[in-house]
């Protein structure tokens, strides 16, 4: 599980909502320390991760733009990453 959230403000074109419940799920995972949930935590664990991708939408929604980009580009537009998840 990485270590660091990935900014999704200021992409160019603008983080698709896969990317913005990808971060979602990566912080639910970091907080809750569940990579896979199973049994009675499912739930839960999917309520948050569609609570905070909600939440995050709005966020950035709502926020000036940036005058810079993110210094790092997201995991689901790197070639290697999108290639292992059988996205293209």
């Amino acid at each position: 599980m990485c270590r660091n959230i990935t900014e999704l403000r200021g992409l160019e074109p603008a983080a698709t909502s896969e990317e913005v419940e990808a971060a979602a799920r990566q912080y639910v995972r970091k907080v809750s320390g569940i990579t896979r949930p199973s049994g009675g935590n499912v739930e839960a664990f999917e309520i948050a991760v569609a609570e905070v991708t909600a939440t995050t939408e709005r966020l950035l929604a709502g926020l000036q733009p940036r005058r810079q980009p993110p210094k790092s580009v997201p995991p689901l537009r790197r070639p290697e990453v999108r290639a292992r998840l059988g996205l293209g």
